[in-house]
């Protein structure tokens, strides 16, 4: 591995899931791998998860990390080319990622989408910008359009949960949310759930929250939650805003949030959300605090995902 943007960087999903389960029974197998290596995190948008769990990784493989909150600590990045800087950025990503790659041997980061241009986020114009510039490797902390960290946690922790023979029928279903959020995780859940032969995979949503069909490909799609959610055994909740009517709010249904109500049909299915979660708004405490829920130890994966990724590029180098 020379980077970790998306799926697309793996040698593959249930290679990534052996490894990253085989770090949680021995998390210091490896520990002088990393000697002498510092990864540089660099954060445009606040971060719990991905933070700790990224920085306890890596120092599972002994190596140095460096935390920076460019968005309250840097100066003000352009990420434009061409541009005359007379308003307010003060330094250009040009010299400011060669900076940092001469610094780490790993540069992470991690940034948000505007929600306001389409073309503008699904281009990936900050995170490539650093890729472009950095000349180091490159590992998504989540971006616009992706979160390959968390999807890999996701499966990590369906693989661990999972002990039939037959594959597991996965559904991700939207709930509502106070707010517009990014397409970033259920594009990516999508991504990796469709790229991972080991599951049965659909999305339920309501009319107008299409995902871009490059991500969500081939899986099927249901706007009956009920129907969709019928015989699952895993559950994957999760916001998100329009991707056809670009970061718009379209549907406030409180009856889409997750209750146990709406998982009485299920196969007593396991549920899941990456966190942070608006309780009896997405999901009922009823079900997060209920014997079905799994999303603190999905959580807890996320060092293993971290680790797995983390200790591939170091092997590449």
């Amino acid at each position: 591995m020379k980077q970790f943007i998306s799926v697309e960087d793996v040698p593959g999903v249930p290679q990534m899931v052996d490894i990253a389960l085989d770090y949680k029974k021995n998390p210091f197998k490896e520990k002088g791998l990393g000697e002498n290596k510092t990864l540089g995190m660099i954060f445009l948008n606040p971060s719990l998860r991905t933070r700790l769990s990224t920085q306890v990784a890596a120092r599972n493989l002994g190596m140095e990390v460096v935390v920076f909150n460019i968005d309250k600590e840097g100066w003000a990045l352009e990420m434009n080319d061409g541009v005359v800087m007379n308003g307010s950025t003060t330094e250009h990503v040009k010299e400011a990622a060669a900076v940092m790659g001469q610094y780490f041997d790993i540069l992470s980061i991690r940034t948000f989408p505007g929600l306001k241009n389409k073309e503008e986020d699904y281009t990936e114009k900050y995170i490539n910008q650093f890729i472009k510039y950095a000349g180091k490797p490159v590992i998504s902390l989540e971006s616009a359009t992706l979160h390959p960290l968390q999807s890999l946690t996701d499966a990590i922790t369906i693989r661990e949960q999972w002990q039939q023979t037959r594959k597991p029928k996965v559904v991700m279903t939207w709930a509502p949310h106070v707010k517009p959020l990014p397409q970033a995780v259920p594009n990516s859940f999508a991504q990796w759930m469709n790229a991972w032969d080991e599951v049965d995979f659909s999305i339920a949503h309501p009319e107008g929250y299409e995902l871009d069909p490059k991500f969500s490909g081939n899986a099927k799609i249901c706007h009956n939650q009920q129907e969709a959610l019928e015989g699952a055994d895993f559950v994957y909740v999760k916001n998100w805003s329009s991707y056809t009517d670009y970061g718009k709010i379209l549907n406030t249904d409180p009856a889409w949030m997750v209750t146990n109500d709406t998982l009485k049909n299920t196969n007593t299915a396991k549920v899941m959300h990456c966190l942070p979660v608006r309780r009896n708004v997405v999901i009922a405490d009823e079900v997060l605090d209920g014997p079905q829920s799994i999303v603190i130890p999905e959580a807890g994966n996320r060092t293993w995902a971290a680790q797995a990724v983390i200790s591939e590029i170091l092997k590449n180098r």
